[in-house]
């Protein structure tokens, strides 16, 4: 029989590039569109600047993960490279060091030596990734799904700050804004936290806090520029 068991480790990937492109979206749009609206800005210019904050944004949030990720695929890919050189000119040291990581684990000494050198037998560069390296598929860098699910996330968390400018009554347009983007940052936090199996309370607590703070500053900083000009 075949068992499948679905764990949510599984979702790391993608998760964390969705969350991060999401949250950053409405918090970063939202803050742009509360500090130039403070600065008493007419609707026109608040919707130009968080339009150009959105595209700004989705682009940088793509180029950064895409590069941060690549760096992490590139050290992934060289130490496996070294790995595999090591296995072809230095086969018994590399199954010593691997019996001496299963024993660190609880095994005994003469079955970690037959774990170890079955899983060589089996696939040895995959053992020595996974067991000595830490490297496998679960958490094995991935650019451009982290840079699309980077860059979409951010796209569609900042729409929710425009639509809250465009429906607003001018004088009101920060205080919708804040409402919307902190109702939206909530949400965010129920879902990344079901699907990630987190406690709800608490991921909700931390993005709409920090969420807050930042609209908070902007708001301040666009006030106090806004009354200086």
């Amino acid at each position: 029989m075949k068992y499948e068991s679905h764990h949510r480790i599984h979702h790391v990937g993608w998760l964390r590039a969705a969350v991060l492109g999401a949250n950053d979206g409405i918090v970063s749009t939202a803050a742009l569109v509360v500090g130039v609206a403070a600065a008493a800005a007419d609707r026109s210019a608040v919707l130009v600047a968080g339009v150009a904050g959105l595209v700004a944004g989705a682009m940088s949030m793509a180029a950064g993960e895409y590069v941060s990720v690549s760096s992490q695929a590139d050290t992934e890919r060289a130490d496996l490279a070294r790995e595999a050189d090591e296995l072809a000119h230095n086969e018994e040291f590399e199954t010593r060091e691997l019996t001496h990581i299963y024993r660190r684990r609880g095994l005994e000494p003469t079955l970690a030596r037959q774990v170890a050198e079955q899983l060589m037998a089996h696939d040895a560069l995959a053992a020595h990734a996974r067991d000595e390296l830490g490297i496998s598929e679960v958490v094995q860098a991935r650019p451009l799904q982290a840079a699309l699910a980077s860059a979409g996330t951010f796209s569609v968390g900042a729409l929710l700050p425009l639509l809250a400018v465009a429906l607003a009554p001018r004088e009101h347009i920060g205080w919708y804004v804040t409402a919307a983007s902190l109702l939206a940052l909530a949400g965010l936090g129920l879902v990344s936290a079901r699907v990630g199996g987190a406690r709800a309370w608490l991921a909700m607590a931390r993005v709409v806090f920090w969420g807050a703070l930042a609209m908070a500053i902007t708001a301040a900083v666009g006030h106090w520029f806004g009354a200086v000009v």
